[in-house]
């Protein structure tokens, strides 16, 4: 992995990004000097559903205010900080990527959630936490970018505690077919490691996890993009700027990453998948 890691770094390292978050919200009318958790979710939540996707995992993980969550890959910080703030758990985030470790530090402080989360650099694969160290863990997509989905899933069986719950978020290999790039998590196939969701679930029981809820979300992704193609068409019509969204952090080439994308959901060669997972 260490020899990948550099290059997955650097495709989600966006220049300025923290500035253009900030600028985008204010453009949109929202106070940026009395910012809100709520206020960033349309730029935070990167992934497929945005915030909805994550309050609808988040729901099934039966997390209360003393939890300690794990979020592998954390990004910009957006599920840890609606997990902090709408459940009250502690939440520790860790990413590959320093500027998004830095980013989500800045903004939970913005929106004063800074006691109750907090985010560290470092690989799923390798993690800086000691045995048992938390209730529950999640991790959204992130593992397109993990070749050894066997090492994720002892990582993660390592540092939560018996019992303790682990959700899965990933855009997974419904079928064969050949995917076009750049992919919003990937530039070019050598850093892409889409896997099936059997690939997934043997890996997890190696590690001593069973499967307790599954769920494919591919027609809940098409429609996902759909609207959002009908939002920036309705505001080119109206003469308006395009609203934020998760391409805001995709850089440059946001739209074709998302074409490309969209055409593997349509094709059903990709969808997410949930997995609920329990250790033991």
């Amino acid at each position: 992995m260490a020899t990948v890691e550099p290059g997955i770094a650097r495709h989600y390292d966006v220049s300025g990004l923290e500035e253009l978050i900030i600028a985008t919200l204010a453009g949109t009318g929202v106070d940026v000097a009395h910012l809100r958790a709520s206020d960033l979710e349309a730029v935070d939540e990167f992934h497929i559903g945005g915030v909805a996707a994550t309050r609808e995992l988040i729901d099934q993980m039966g997390l209360k205010p003393a939890s300690k969550l794990l979020d592998i890959g954390s990004g910009v910080g957006g599920p840890a900080r609606f997990v902090a703030n709408n459940v009250g758990a502690d939440v520790t985030g860790i990413d590959l990527t320093q500027s998004y470790v830095d980013i989500a530090t800045s903004l939970s402080k913005r929106v004063g959630l800074a006691d109750k989360t907090r985010f560290v650099q470092g690989s799923a694969l390798d993690m800086p936490f000691g045995n048992a160290s938390f209730d529950a863990a999640m991790i959204l997509h992130v593992g397109m970018n993990l070749p050894d989905k066997p090492k994720l899933m002892s990582e993660a069986a390592r540092v939560l505690r018996p019992g303790g719950i682990f959700a899965v978020y990933d855009v997974m290999r419904l079928k064969a077919g050949a995917l076009s790039f750049p992919l919003p998590w990937a530039s070019t196939e050598a850093i892409s490691f889409v896997a099936t969701p059997d690939d997934y679930r043997s890996a997890a029981a190696a590690s001593g996890f069973s499967v307790i809820a599954e769920r494919p979300r591919g027609a809940f992704a098409i429609e996902f993009f759909a609207a959002m193609r009908a939002r920036m068409a309705a505001a080119q019509a109206d003469g308006k700027k395009s609203p934020p969204g998760v391409g805001l952090i995709m850089g440059d080439q946001a739209r074709t990453k998302i074409a490309n994308l969209t055409a593997a959901l349509e094709g059903g060669i990709l969808a997410p998948v949930e997995l609920l997972l329990r250790l033991g």
